[in-house]
C-alpha cells in the first residue's frame, strides 16, 4: 500500500527546483504542477502497538520471458498438504450440492425466526448478521427522495402495435394519440403509464381484458404553410391484453422484511409512472434524461457535443421506497451540416479534394444511422443515412422517373432546387435501401438535433467533458435538488392522482460513522516506522519501503523531442531515491539509454528487447519517457508487457522534467511494487488484529470482466482473478486472465478440466491455480476464502453466484477431497448512482467531500 494518488502517468506536487534536460539545455521553472502523488499530511506521530517487523530479504526481480501459452499447474504430490483426491466423484457431487448449500441456514444471530424464501427456486442469500458500530458517528444526505405509495389495485396489459414500430417515441406518439381518443369511450377514464414498448399500467382494470383500437398518427416530417399535397395519415392498430396483476401487498412485505423475494414487476410499475413525463418531454438515454434546458450543452471536439441531464431510478431500500436522482451527463452530435461534420470529426480544412478510400469508410461508420433533415426541401423532411456513396456526387447518376433517362445529381439538384453544389468532390449520403439508394449531399443535410453519440470518445473528448462536468459537491447536491423541482411529480396528475403516489423534494438523512484510517507500517531503518494517515493521505518522507525489491539489469528510452537529452539525469535521480528508500538498484543500466522519435516505438522497444537478450542480461525494468504527444501509453503497455515480457515504467516527460522529489517518491513505490518488493504494511495484519483475516490463513480474491465497446460485436470479453500471495500481511496479489465468449458475464475459466490422451482428465482453472501458489507461497492451506466480485447487475446476482461458487467448491474439492474451506461471495457495485454530501461544511475534505473512511450501511443497501 502506498499514498494517496501515484499514478503511473501522474505528477509529484510541487518541485521547487528547475527543469533540466530540456532538447536545447534551456530550463523550465516549474510553476504548478498536478498532484499525483502522495498526500500532503506527513503523519510522523504514531498510535497503538506496534510489532517489530522483520521483512523477508531483498527481492530478485525475475525477468520476463515473452508471454507463452498457459501451462496447467501441476497438482502437489500426495505427501503435501494439497492431495489430489482418488476419484472426481467429489467434484461431480458439488453441483448437485450447490443449490442445497446455498440456501442452508446460517447460524442464527438474533432469536427472530428466518424469512422463508417466497419462491422454492429463489436462492437463498444469507441475512446481514448485523451493522457496524466501529467509528465516529455522524449525519449525512443522500440523492435519494422517499417516496410514499397508497393502495392501487395495479394491471399491467401487453401491447402490440401494427405495423411495428421500433422507434420508443413513435410508440409514445400512439399511445398518448389513443388515449385521448379513447380514454372516455374504450378505457373507463382511466389514464394508463406505458414504457414505450410491450407494457401498459393502470390503477385498476380497464373495462376489457383484451381489446384492438385503431389510431390514426398525423405526419409529423411537415410544416404548417408548406406546399406539397397532404399525405394521408398513418394508421396503427393497437392490441391490449391483460397479462397480470402486480401486488403492492408483496412490496410492502418485502419492504419490512417480511418477504424475501424482491417484487421487481410491482418496483417496474412504480418507476415507469414516475417516467412518464419525462420520457415524453427529454431524450431518454437508458435510464437517464437530457435536455439543453436541463444544464449547459458544450463542444467535445470533432463534431460531438455534450447535454446535461439527470439519472432517475426507483430503488426499495432499507428506509423504504426511494427515488434515485443523479445529474449526468451524455455526448450527441451536432446539429450541424454533415459537411461540417466531417470537416471538423476528420479535421480535414480542404473539402474540395476527394476522400480516399480509407476516410471514405471511416465517415460511413461515423455517420451509419444518423438521422438527417433535407435543408433543400420546402418542408420539414428526415431521413435515415444507411451509407456512403464509392464514387464523389460529382460522378453519379440516377435513372429519372420515366426509368429511361440518367440523370447526373448535381445536374439535378441544379435544375430542380436550383442549388450548385460546392463540394463535388465528396461522396454522398445514401439513404433508402441498399437496392434503391437515394442521394443526398452532405452539405444540404443538417444532423438532427438529439442524437446519442454511441462511439468510444478519444482522449481528448473524455477529457473535456470531465471538465465541464466535474462538480463541487455542494453544487452537485444544489443541482440535484434543483432537478426534482423542475420534475415537480406533485402537481402530475398521473403520479398522484392516478397511481396515489408522493414524492418528498428533501435528500434522505442517513446516520454513518467515519472509521479511523489504519496505521502503516514502513521499515524499521527509516525515521518513521509508522503512520497515521490524515483525510486518506501520507507521504514517504522519513520512511524506507518494508520490503524492498532489486533491480541488476535496466535501462530507459525517451521517447519526447521537447526533453531530448533528459534521460541520464532523471534515471540518475529517480535510482537514488529508489536506493534512499531501501531498494537495491544498480546505479548503471545494463545496456545504452537511447532517445527516439516517437514513430519508432515498435522498432525501439524491439532493439532494446534483443539487445539486452544477446548479452544475456534480459531486462528487469524499462524506464520508458512517453513522448510528447498523448495516445502512445496503451501502446506501449501492450508491447511491453504483453509481447516482450518486459516490466516497464512510464513517466510523462513534463512531470518528469520538473525533477521533484515527490513525483521520484511516486514513482519509486510504483517501481518497488512491479518488482517484487513491498511499500509498507498493515500494523493491525502484524498484529493478527483484523478480524476474519489474521485469526487463520486466509487469501482474499478479486474478480471481474472487461466487455468491449459498443459496436464491437465480435471482440472476446476478458475475465482477470486476482489473489493475494501472502498471510497475514495481505498485501501482494498475482493475477491472471483469461478471453471468454463475447460479453459473457459469468467467469468460465474459474475451474474446467481438459482432457489431454497422455494425461487423461487434468483439472485446472484461475481459481485452483491461485490456490495453489498461495500454498507454495505461504506453505498454508487457506482455512477461509474471501471472494470480491466486481461488475454484477442486480438481475444477475443468483446466475453469478450458483455458477462461480460452484466452480469455487469444484477448485478446492479438486486439490484435496474434503477440502472446503469457508468461503464469503461479496459482490461489489461500483456503477451506482447513490451520492452522500456532509450535513456539516466543517467536517470535510479539501474538495468538500465527506471525510474518508465514511461508512453507511444502516439505509441504502438493498436486502440482499
Amino acid at each position: 500500500m502506498s499514498g494517496r494518488g501515484g499514478g503511473e502517468r501522474g505528477s509529484g506536487r510541487g518541485g521547487g527546483r528547475r527543469g533540466r534536460g530540456q532538447g536545447r539545455g534551456r530550463g523550465q521553472p516549474s510553476q504548478s504542477s498536478s498532484r499525483g502523488g502522495g498526500g500532503r499530511a506527513r503523519g510522523r506521530g504514531s498510535s497503538g502497538s506496534t510489532a517489530t517487523y522483520n521483512p523477508p530479504p531483498p527481492q530478485m526481480a525475475p525477468a520476463q520471458p515473452p508471454p507463452q501459452m498457459a501451462v496447467a499447474t501441476p497438482v502437489p504430490p500426495s505427501g503435501a498438504p494439497f492431495s489430489h483426491p482418488s476419484s472426481s466423484s467429489g467434484v461431480g457431487s458439488l453441483s448437485r450440492e450447490v443449490s442445497e448449500k446455498l440456501t442452508m441456514e446460517p447460524v442464527a444471530v438474533t432469536t427472530a425466526p428466518p424469512l422463508p424464501p417466497s419462491s422454492s427456486k429463489a436462492i437463498r442469500f444469507p441475512p446481514r448478521p448485523g451493522f457496524g458500530t466501529v467509528g465516529t458517528k455522524c449525519v449525512v444526505r443522500a440523492n435519494h427522495f422517499l417516496v410514499d405509495v397508497a393502495n392501487a389495485d395495479l394491471h399491467h396489459y401487453d401491447v402490440t402495435i401494427t405495423p411495428e414500430v421500433t422507434a420508443k417515441k413513435v410508440n409514445r406518439a400512439i399511445m398518448k394519440q389513443l388515449i385521448d381518443v379513447y380514454k372516455e369511450s374504450h378505457l373507463g377514464r382511466r389514464c394508463p403509464a406505458y414504457d414505450g414498448r410491450k407494457s401498459l399500467y393502470t390503477a385498476g382494470p380497464l373495462p376489457f381484458e383484451s381489446k384492438e383500437l385503431v389510431i390514426k398518427l398525423p405526419e409529423e416530417d411537415r410544416s404548417a404553410g408548406s406546399s406539397r399535397p397532404a399525405r394521408k395519415e398513418r394508421q396503427f392498430k393497437v392490441a391490449i391484453k391483460l397479462a397480470s396483476k402486480p401486488d403492492l401487498h408483496y412490496l410492502r412485505e418485502f419492504l419490512s422484511r417480511k418477504h424475501f423475494e424482491c417484487p421487481q414487476e410491482a418496483i417496474q410499475v412504480l418507476d415507469v409512472v414516475l417516467r412518464a413525463k419525462p420520457s415524453q418531454t427529454y431524450t431518454e438515454v437508458g435510464r437517464s434524461f437530457f435536455h439543453t434546458s436541463l444544464g449547459p450543452r458544450g463542444e467535445l471536439g470533432n463534431g460531438i457535443e455534450y447535454w446535461s441531464g439527470y439519472y432517475q431510478s426507483l430503488r426499495p431500500t432499507q428506509m423504504g421506497l426511494s427515488l434515485n436522482i443523479d445529474v449526468s451527463a451524455r455526448s450527441f452530435y451536432e446539429p450541424i451540416l454533415v459537411s461540417e461534420f466531417v470537416a471538423k470529426h476528420f479535421r480535414r480544412s480542404n473539402l474540395s479534394k476527394p476522400l480516399s478510400d480509407q476516410d471514405r469508410i471511416k465517415v460511413k461508420k461515423a455517420l451509419k444511422g444518423v438521422r438527417v433533415k433535407l435543408i433543400y426541401m420546402d418542408y420539414a423532411k428526415t431521413c435515415k443515412i444507411i451509407g456512403v456513396s464509392r464514387d464523389p456526387i460529382s460522378q453519379l447518376t440516377f435513372t429519372h422517373d420515366d426509368k429511361r433517362t440518367n440523370v447526373s445529381v448535381v445536374k439535378y439538384f441544379r435544375e430542380k432546387y436550383n442549388v450548385v453544389l460546392k463540394y463535388p468532390s465528396l461522396p454522398a449520403l445514401q439513404s433508402g435501401s441498399e437496392a434503391r439508394p437515394v442521394y443526398l449531399p452532405m452539405e444540404l443535410c443538417s444532423i438532427v438535433e438529439g442524437q446519442r453519440y454511441t462511439k468510444k470518445l478519444n482522449e481528448q473528448q473524455v477529457r473535456s467533458l470531465l471538465r465541464a462536468t466535474c462538480q463541487r459537491p455542494n453544487i452537485r447536491e444544489g443541482n440535484i435538488t434543483k432537478m426534482v423541482q423542475v420534475n415537480n411529480f406533485e402537481v402530475e396528475e398521473l403520479v398522484t392522482k392516478e397511481f396515489g403516489m408522493h414524492v418528498r423534494k428533501e435528500l434522505a438523512l442517513i446516520n454513518a460513522q467515519v472509521l479511523n484510517p489504519p496505521v502503516l507500517k514502513y521499515h524499521d531503518s527509516g525515521r518513521d516506522k509508522i503512520v497515521n494517515p490524515s483525510c486518506g493521505q501520507w507521504n514517504m518522507i522519513n520512511k524506507k519501503m518494508v520490503n524492498w525489491g532489486k533491480v541488476d539489469f535496466w535501462s530507459c528510452v525517451n521517447f519526447s523531442s521537447e526533453y531530448w537529452n533528459m534521460s541520464e539525469e532523471f534515471c540518475a535521480e529517480l535510482v537514488n531515491m529508489c536506493n534512499n528508500k531501501g531498494m537495491v538498484f544498480c546505479q548503471t543500466p545494463s545496456i545504452a539509454m537511447r532517445s527516439a522519435c516517437a514513430d519508432r516505438i515498435d522498432q525501439i522497444l524491439m532493439d532494446v528487447y534483443k539487445e539486452s537478450a544477446g548479452l544475456n542480461k534480459p531486462l528487469q525494468l524499462l524506464i520508458i519517457i512517453l513522448p510528447d504527444q498523448t495516445g502512445s501509453y496503451g501502446k506501449i503497455k501492450r508491447i511491453c508487457e504483453t509481447e516482450l515480457g518486459i516490466v516497464s515504467q512510464c513517466c510523462k516527460p513534463v512531470q518528469a522534467a520538473k525533477f521533484s522529489n515527490q513525483y521520484f517518491e511516486n514513482v519509486a513505490l510504483k517501481i518497488n511494487a512491479k518488482v517484487g518488493g513491498r511499500n509498507t504494511v498493515l500494523n493491525d495484519a502484524i498484529l493478527r488484529r483484523i478480524p476474519l483475516v489474521t485469526d487463520v490463513p486466509t487469501i482474499i480474491f478479486g474478480a471481474d470482466v472487461t466487455h468491449p465497446p459498443p459496436g464491437e460485436d465480435s471482440s472476446s470479453s476478458i475475465a482477470a482473478v486476482v489473489a493475494s500471495m501472502d498471510w497475514p500481511e495481505v498485501t501482494k496479489y498475482r493475477g491472471i486472465v483469461s478471453a471468454q465468449t463475447h460479453r459473457m458475464e459469468i467467469i468460465q475459466d474459474l475451474y474446467k478440466q481438459t482432457k489431454d490422451p497422455q494425461k487423461g482428465l487434468v483439472e485446472g482453472g484461475m481459481v485452483r491455480e491461485l490456490l495453489v501458489a498461495f500454498f507454495k507461497s505461504t506453505r498454508q492451506k487457506p482455512s477461509r476464502i474471501i471472494f470480491y466480485r466486481g461488475g454484477v447487475s442486480e438481475g444477475q446476482f443468483s446466475q453469478v453466484l450458483l455458477y462461480e461458487m460452484d466452480a469455487i467448491w469444484k477448485a478446492c474439492s479438486s486439490l484435496q477431497e474434503g477440502y472446503m474451506p469457508r468461503v464469503t461471495f461479496v459482490v461489489v457495485q461500483k456503477r451506482h448512482h447513490t451520492r452522500l454530501f456532509p450535513t456539516d461544511r466543517n467536517k470535510t475534505d479539501g474538495s468538500g467531500n465527506i471525510l474518508p473512511g465514511d461508512k453507511q450501511g444502516h439505509t441504502l443497501p438493498r436486502f440482499v
